[in-house]
């Protein structure tokens, strides 16, 4: 009789873990990360070693901030594919030279946070792929010369 019990209390917790709705998005994550996330570069940019920070980072602005005499910009967007809790969104980041407007690299990645029991505690979260900022995506695009 205790085996059956915690043959049934096990089977339930895997069962409840595997089919929340937390587990759920986060799987799509995953799928949708596997199709279209990551770093993907079209253009590398060879330039002087004066132009990067002590992190190795050069400046760029956004697109709404390019002034005159600026040579690169970025553009991001986030697409709330479900809101709420729990939520799950898209980020997309994109360098353009602007001269000649040339699309030199993006970034895509996904995310999940949230679908956890309530409680005074932090929410759970998971994102797919690591490391696919505007920062991480400059460092593969801007190289020093």
């Amino acid at each position: 009789m205790k085996m059956i019990f915690w043959l049934v209390l096990a089977s339930a917790l895997i069962y409840a873990s595997f089919f929340t709705e937390k587990d759920r998005l986060d799987r799509e994550v995953k799928r949708l990360c596997a199709i279209d996330g990551g770093i993907r570069v079209y253009e590398t940019v060879k330039l002087s070693a004066e132009r990067f920070d002590r992190y190795g980072q050069i400046s760029i602005p956004y697109k709404e901030n390019v002034k005159t005499g600026d040579e690169y910009y970025f553009e991001s967007s986030t697409i709330y594919l479900i809101r709420g809790n729990p939520k799950m969104w898209q980020s997309h980041y994109r360098v353009y030279r602007v001269y000649d407007s040339k699309f030199l690299g993006e970034s895509v990645g996904y995310a999940r946070v949230g679908g956890d029991m309530p409680g005074p505690w932090h929410s759970s979260s998971y994102s797919c792929p690591d490391k696919v900022d505007i920062t991480d995506l400059k460092k593969q695009i801007f190289i020093k010369n």
